[in-house]
């Protein structure tokens, strides 16, 4: 039997949004599996599925530039190691300033991007002079570039998520579908795009709830049909109901603008990224014991 501990049991909270107790006995009963004890509860409680994309788990900004002619454009994700410096004008200038280099010298990745000269020296140089001026650690994580001979729209909500569209139309259809995304964090464009094992987990779940709930097979198939279509119209970005008005999908609101969506791309500060916590009460009990012996 796998050790149950107090942190994977907040992890199954946070991701599930269910009480202690009914998390650390899921977690029993599928030995500590994690994504198996939040299967179990969705099962049992109909808990949403996680979306993983709007976890944020670590420090930093987006850096964002948006060429005047509106032809390329870029997002740098930079990050450091507490709240306070994502706030200090040096670190928001030179994440700004890394997107622009980005959309205007196209790296290849983050090394590439890390030897180009930022004034007089290099974006590493740069970095390592930030480091000694703030104090605290900063990586550059990240970034993405977008050319087009369409158009390109951008949106920044705060410093924490950045988003890029292109897309064809009035230029109010492209900051709509930028804002749309950054509040709906849709995981795919389209129903095409819903990875095999994404829909093979989700129609599982949907079977076992089905089938929990005691319905006739023919009405138990229509639960999981229905649940499916439901479940794919929250993930994809065309599926689900427009930010300004929720009679409308978003595809069925590009339709009625005679616009399209070519792609998209957005960063959430931290996403992915395991943040260290720590127990203060047990850090102070710790330090009053050594102190005392």
């Amino acid at each position: 039997m796998a050790e149950i501990t107090a942190a994977m049991v907040k992890e199954l909270r946070e991701t599930t949004g269910l009480g202690m107790m009914e998390c650390k006995k899921a977690l029993v009963e599928t030995d500590g599996d994690l994504k198996s004890a939040e299967d179990l509860l969705r099962v049992k409680s109909g808990a949403k599925a996680n979306k993983a994309a709007g976890r944020v788990a670590a420090e930093g900004v987006i850096g964002a530039y948006l060429a005047a002619d509106g032809k390329s454009a870029a997002l740098v994700e930079v990050n450091c190691e507490t709240d306070f410096v994502a706030k200090n004008a040096d670190f928001l200038d030179f994440a700004s300033a890394l997107a622009q280099l980005v959309a205007k010298h196209d790296p290849a990745d983050v090394a590439a991007l890390c030897a180009l000269r930022l004034e007089d020296a290099t974006v590493e140089a740069k970095r390592q002079a930030l480091v000694q001026k703030i104090g605290e650690n900063l990586s550059i994580r990240r970034f993405h570039r977008a050319r087009t001979a369409a158009k390109l729209a951008q949106y920044l909500h705060g410093v924490k998520i950045g988003v890029l569209v292109e897309f064809e139309g009035e230029d109010e259809v492209g900051k709509d579908l930028a804002m749309h995304i950054a509040f709906a964090k849709p995981q795919f464009m389209s129903r095409g795009e819903v990875a095999p094992e994404v829909l093979a987990r989700e129609r599982d779940v949907l079977v076992a709830r089905a089938r929990e709930s005691g319905k006739p097979a023919n009405i138990a198939e229509k639960m999981v049909e229905g649940g499916l279509s439901k479940f794919l119209g929250e993930i994809t970005l065309l599926g689900q109901a427009f930010i300004k008005d929720d009679k409308l999908t978003v595809e069925k609101m590009l339709v009625a603008k005679h616009a399209k969506l070519l792609s998209y791309r957005f960063f959430v500060v931290g996403e992915g990224i395991e943040k260290k916590s720590s127990d203060f009460a047990a850090e102070v009990a710790a330090q009053a014991k050594a102190a005392a012996g």
